[in-house]
């Protein structure tokens, strides 16, 4: 009768000893695919903006609870400048935080720049503006 010795290398790891996975190891299917094409602020506006009930909107409000503001208004309020890095930030992001630097109305500037860059208006703490736009897929 032969007896199986055990094959010490393919023991199982302790789980907080994780390794990386070598590239070439890892299948197509989970490897990172290129990043989309961005689309300009005018393809974006094309597409139609999600309606989202109040579980949904604390949903959102609570995932960017830890978040930081990605663009700080300035002095010159918002621009065209200021838009397109919204734009920008909502292309990588999806759900950001813009911070308002002392604006005469809070309310009005975080609806106009919701709207000029085709966002919908989660909610404004403060000075700060939760914005949300879904990735699009073209």
């Amino acid at each position: 009768m032969t007896r199986k010795t055990p094959n010490f290398s393919r023991t199982p790891r302790h789980p907080l000893r994780k390794t990386r996975q070598s590239p070439i190891d890892v299948p197509e299917k989970t490897r990172k695919k290129a990043a989309p094409k961005k689309l300009t602020l005018e393809e974006a506006r094309a597409f139609p903006l999600p309606v989202l009930n109040g579980m949904e909107r604390t949903r959102l409000r609570g995932e960017a609870h830890h978040l930081k503001p990605i663009v700080i208004v300035g002095e010159n309020g918002i621009s065209e400048g200021l838009i397109l890095a919204v734009h920008e930030a909502l292309c990588q992001h999806e759900l950001i935080k813009v911070r308002m630097h002392d604006p005469e109305d809070k309310h009005a500037a975080a609806e106009q720049m919701a709207a000029e860059a085709h966002a919908v208006l989660l909610g404004l703490r403060g000075h700060t503006v939760i914005l949300y736009r879904p990735f699009l897929k073209i």
